[in-house]
């Protein structure tokens, strides 16, 4: 259940970039400068305490879906997917809620056990906790690669934020199955005051379910 959990969230929120490269297997060693870049980019997160934008996910197959995005640090978040993609995700600072308003099922679990609780943090520091591939420079674009070949999750993930700013633009994931499932996003606004129904969760989880 968790896998799954892990595999859907993979590919719909800049968040979850960041869990991935925070939890990652041995990696390459970082040099002095590529360090120093890590460090910029986590002040630059730790400096945004609330967001919101528009996403465009490309499929594997090029099937394209979008949604809006909203995050409040500590702990909430909310991606929700434009029809006809019927996903939602929410957490509320405690639990974090897949909802299929499709079918009208819920898959719950507690935020701790997830890698969300990292990054919806507000001390995040990339270079002690993650094992990065590369840290490169590509024109005004700071490129981050990141590798985990663990039990839960096996994949590649390739982030692209924009220089100076450091800003987040997209995201690649590659799957164990060499699958890519790219995600950008767009008019984004930070410091906005968030709406605290945003990050409620109103249905109740499907009694199969576990929250761990």
């Amino acid at each position: 259940m968790m896998s799954r959990f892990l595999r859907r969230l993979a590919i719909v929120g800049a968040a979850l970039c960041f869990s991935a490269a925070a939890s990652l297997a041995q990696g390459a060693a970082l040099n002095a400068t590529e360090r120093d870049d890590l460090a910029r980019v986590s002040q630059a997160m730790n400096a945004v305490h609330s967001m919101e934008g528009s996403f465009v996910q490309i499929g594997p197959e090029g099937q394209i879906d979008q949604g809006r995005f909203y995050i409040e640090k500590p702990g909430r978040m909310r991606f929700e997917y434009a029809s006809p993609n019927p996903m939602l995700i929410v957490s509320d600072g405690r639990w974090v809620a897949v909802e299929n308003t499709k079918l009208n099922t819920v898959d719950r679990y507690a935020l701790w056990t997830t890698p969300l609780s990292l990054i919806l943090g507000d001390d995040i520091d990339l270079r002690d906790k993650a094992e990065i591939v590369s840290v490169e420079h590509k024109g005004d674009e700071l490129l981050v690669s990141a590798r985990e070949h663990k039990a839960h999750v096996n994949g590649d993930l390739l982030l692209v934020f924009s220089e100076p700013s450091l800003a987040l633009k997209q995201w690649t994931v590659k799957d164990a199955q060499g699958l890519l499932t790219t995600v950008a996003i767009s008019n984004v606004k930070s410091g906005v005051a968030l709406d605290p129904l945003l990050f409620t969760i109103s249905a109740q989880p499907n009694p199969a379910n576990k929250s761990g």
